[in-house]
């Protein structure tokens, strides 16, 4: 007889963190930010390009790298909303893609750092400032506790 069966009752499950749920769910946010990128990007400079504007990161530099944390934003926003994810959680995972463009600006701006190298930071600081977000929900992560 076990302790559980003594005691006549059963004890509670004990679940471990699903890490691998929650590395899905990084993977998941990579793909739909890409998504945004390809998508929301692609379709706002095939307009522009139809319009005759002449939109390009070596005519504006400073609003490409917002334009492309937007574009990241947007798509991964809409996936968590879809994940039913909580608002907070999307807020911070949107602010995850915009402060890193944001941040470029100036070093663009004051010719310290070439766009497509600010571009390139950019991209590098949204993947860890993602998993720092998704480490302090862990349990809406780890779990799939959702709205």
């Amino acid at each position: 007889m076990d302790k559980t069966e003594h005691l006549g009752a059963a004890a509670p499950a004990r679940r471990s963190p699903n890490w691998g749920r929650f590395a899905r769910h990084y993977v998941e946010m990579v793909v739909a930010m890409f998504a945004g990128m390809l998508l929301l990007g692609g379709a706002l400079r095939v307009t522009l390009a139809m319009s005759g504007a002449d939109y390009s990161m070596e005519r504006f530099p400073e609003l490409t790298l917002v334009e492309m944390g937007a574009t990241m934003a947007l798509g991964m926003a809409a996936w968590m909303a879809i994940r039913r994810h909580s608002w907070t959680s999307n807020l911070q995972m949107s602010l995850a893609m915009l402060v890193p463009g944001v941040a470029m600006v100036p070093f663009v701006r004051l010719d310290l750092l070439s766009a497509g190298t600010a571009m390139v930071i950019e991209h590098a600081a949204m993947f860890p400032l993602m998993l720092l977000i998704m480490l302090r929900h862990r349990d809406e992560y780890l779990g799939h506790h959702h709205r």
